[in-house]
Order: structure tokens, then sequence, then C-alpha cells
């Protein structure tokens, strides 16, 4: 875990304003501020191309405590027509998606970036539990802290019904393998 000036500022901060352990939420707002994911802003096209691909493995785990990690605290969320803020309600709601999208596959590829920003496109296939498959299209806009922590996404997403011999992401629950097709090389 690196720690970085602000983080350290903040946390000193904390400390000074009397926040110690005997605090739960300060405490617990502490440990949180201490996490820094890298890499960090201002990203290059190669460094936000890494953090699209950490992006995607975290939510391939579909594990929502682990994804929600990647999101600051009080980060804000637009996801279709849903409007979240905090990083318990994103768990939250991670953990009704994957309730609800069942063995869920995501490719997510890099548009553009700048600064602290990076755009990503995405497609990823799951189906409901009537069985009927989905791939799912969207765009995303991030922004990012000085800790590489995400404090807003804006999300467009439409869901396209598909035949099960349709679907293109094959790969076994969890990371999408090295070496497989992109959604520019599938043609998505």
């Amino acid at each position: 875990m690196t720690m970085h000036l602000p983080r350290l500022t903040r946390l000193a901060s904390l400390v000074q304003a009397g926040a110690g352990p005997s605090s739960h939420a300060t405490h617990d707002q502490a440990i949180a501020m201490s996490i820094s994911r890298a890499p960090l802003p201002p990203f290059s096209i190669e460094s936000a191309t890494e953090k699209v691909r950490l992006a995607e493995d975290a939510w391939n785990s579909r594990d929502p405590a682990r994804v929600a990690l990647a999101y600051s605290l009080d980060s804000r969320w637009r996801n279709r027509d849903r409007f979240l803020q905090g990083r318990e309600a994103i768990q939250v709601f991670l953990q009704g998606k994957w309730e609800r999208e069942l063995d869920y596959r995501l490719i997510k590829e890099i548009w553009g970036c700048r600064g602290n920003r990076i755009a990503v496109r995405f497609a990823y296939e799951w189906h409901d539990a009537g069985g009927q498959w989905f791939r799912s299209y969207g765009n995303e806009n991030w922004e990012f802290d000085e800790d590489g922590l995400m404090r807003r996404r804006l999300a467009s997403i439409n869901d396209a019904p598909i035949a099960e011999g349709d679907r293109h992401f094959l790969w076994p629950l969890g990371r999408r393998p090295d070496g497989h097709p992109s959604l520019s090389d599938l043609g998505l």
C-alpha cells in the first residue's frame, strides 16, 4: 500500500482534530484514506489502459466488496437511470446486479484519456434467471482523485437480447484470459 503526501496530510489533520480509534466513522475514514489505487493520474495512454484492464479484472471477479474499493468513499455514480453516492451504496448496488445478471463476463476498452479522466467503452454478456442471454453495451466516463480512486462514474448502458449461440465471451468465469480478443477484435 502506497501512501502519498495528500493522504498523509489528510490523515494528520484527522489526528490533530482529535480523531482517534474511539471514533468509528473517523477511524474508517482514516483507513479508507490510506488506500491508493495505482496507476495514478495524470494518466498517459499506457497508464489509462492499465487502469481499464485492472477495472475489468475486478468487475469480472463479481465481488462487490473488491470492486467497491476502487471508488472514493463519496464517489458519485450515474448508472443507466440510477444515481448512487458513496462506496457502501455502490457495493449494495453491485451485489444486486450480480444476483440478477448471471454468468457475467465483461470486456472494457479504453476510448481516451486526459489528466484525471478516462473514457471507456465496454460490453458484457449475462443471462437472467429465465435463461435469456443478453449483451449489454455501454460507455463510461471516469474521474479520479489524486490517489487513483474513482470519484465519479457516468455510465450509459443498453441491453440487447442474444441467442446463447451468439455469445462471444466464453472464457471460464473470472478474469478474461490474456490473448482473448478485445471488443475491437470482435467487431463490437
